[in-house]
């Protein structure tokens, strides 16, 4: 059993799934909110002609063009970091799979973006889920991903969204849930 994977009297499987809330996002909107802020206060420290920069001067820059270039990588900057702090407040992906034997279902829940869809839901029948089938793509942009199949719809993805898991994580994940639903595991 993993240490994300938790089970009651094995009749229960939850398996918490990872969002939008990892270190790498939170790494990325801090540089991308000191780096827009940083232009920002360079273009407008060149028009005003005076320093809002903490580290260096910048009022020694034409206003036009270095300035307004400047103060416009500055606000797209800002406004991406903006997204970024907003989709890990939210936890945009972020939710759980759970595999409840006691009731016979399947539970699949993911936060979207904030709307009338802002809870995604996905349920059906143990005995409809078919197989657990690991998808495994390698090269300069890896997926590793396990997809419930079940009857009469469309593969459901179980694994987070982004960083790829390790391929000994992901057959660990798929053989235990495989053997948890009784159903085959392919793609290995």
């Amino acid at each position: 059993m993993t240490a994300s994977t938790t089970q009651r009297e094995n009749r229960v499987l939850h398996q918490p799934v990872l969002g939008s809330r990892r270190f790498s996002n939170y790494w990325w909107a801090v540089i991308v909110s000191l780096g827009g802020t940083g232009f920002l206060l360079a273009g407008l420290s060149s028009y005003y002609k005076i320093n809002f920069l903490p580290v260096g001067d910048a009022r020694g820059l034409l206003f036009f063009p270095q300035g307004i270039a400047m103060g416009g990588y500055g606000v797209a900057g800002v406004l991406l970091a903006l997204y970024l702090w907003l989709v890990i407040l939210w936890d945009v992906g972020g939710g759980y799979n759970e595999f409840n034997k006691e009731t016979g279902m399947v539970k699949i829940f993911r936060w979207g973006f904030p709307g009338k869809n802002r809870q995604v839901e996905f349920s059906c029948p143990i005995k409809d889920v078919q197989s657990i089938r690991v998808d495994l793509k390698e090269g300069i942009n890896p997926r590793r991903a396990l997809y419930l199949r079940v009857k009469n719809r469309r593969e459901v993805p179980l694994t987070r969204v982004g960083q790829p898991l390790s391929l000994s994580e992901l057959e660990n994940q798929g053989a235990e849930l495989a053997r948890f639903l009784e159903v085959p595991l392919e793609g290995l």
